[in-house]
């Protein structure tokens, strides 16, 4: 007997679960120390904003009065990447009909990761309801993090010490998948060889940036070349051996 769409959802959801109530939670923490605001309006910036590194950044930016101009460059550069993860799901998102805006919206990475490497039917619809609750799903998750650990900054006094390292573990986990699923070691290269380039040579408050517009201009460039395997692999997934 098949599964549910909403079990199937879940049950691939889940190592996300793990990753975003303790990430989201980070970021309730310090949101709440670190601004004078209200504590509920963390988890509202996970229901309107819901990018994890953007609203750390932006928390970051948002202590240290940056300029509109840096913050406007900053978030730019940092969720460009984006472009990329539409392009490779042009095909998997086709006919979606009003889940579609919502798929495009809630493509963050461990999302895409989670789309991309699963193991998908000839049932397009189907699928496209599994992406959508999966999608769905992850965003929750996200929002109830970031208002626990917000609440539990305003409401209690504890070390939260490394409890930023569950989103490098994460990351790490979904880029072995990922590199599973493509087969192509040449993203994570190039993403250690910018971060490296960026450490050695330019001065920290720039080396994020720095490394993220390199990435976002050698992926443009060598992108036309191998366009069609990157899109017919990550639109396909995994066989379904079900």
């Amino acid at each position: 007997m098949p599964q549910h769409n909403w079990l199937i959802a879940l049950k691939t959801s889940l190592p996300v679960l793990f990753g975003y109530l303790p990430l989201g939670a980070s970021f309730g923490v310090l949101f709440s120390t670190q601004l004078d605001y209200a504590w509920w309006i963390a988890p509202l910036m996970g229901v309107i904003i819901y990018a994890g590194s953007g609203q750390l950044l932006a928390v970051t930016l948002l202590v240290t009065f940056t300029g509109l101009t840096q913050v406007f460059i900053a978030m730019l550069l940092l969720n460009a990447r984006h472009v990329f993860y539409g392009l490779s799901l042009l095909e998997a998102f086709k006919g979606a009909g009003w889940r579609k805006p919502y798929l495009i919206f809630g493509l963050t990475d461990e999302t895409y990761s989670l789309l991309t490497c699963r193991a998908r039917s000839e049932d397009k619809k189907r699928e496209q309801q599994i992406d959508f609750l999966i999608t769905l799903f992850n965003q929750g998750y996200w929002i109830v993090g970031c208002g626990l650990g917000a609440w539990l900054g305003r409401a209690l006094t504890f070390d939260a010490t490394g409890i930023e390292f569950a989103l490098v573990a994460l990351f790490i986990v979904l880029c072995i998948e990922q590199y599973k699923a493509l087969q192509s070691s040449f993203p994570i290269w190039l993403g250690f060889a910018a971060g490296l380039f960026s450490l050695l040579v330019f001065p920290e408050s720039q080396q994020l940036l720095i490394a993220m517009l390199l990435i976002c201009v050698v992926l443009f460039w060598q992108y036309p070349a191998n366009k069609h395997r990157y899109k017919n692999r990550l639109a396909r997934g995994p066989v379904d051996e079900q």
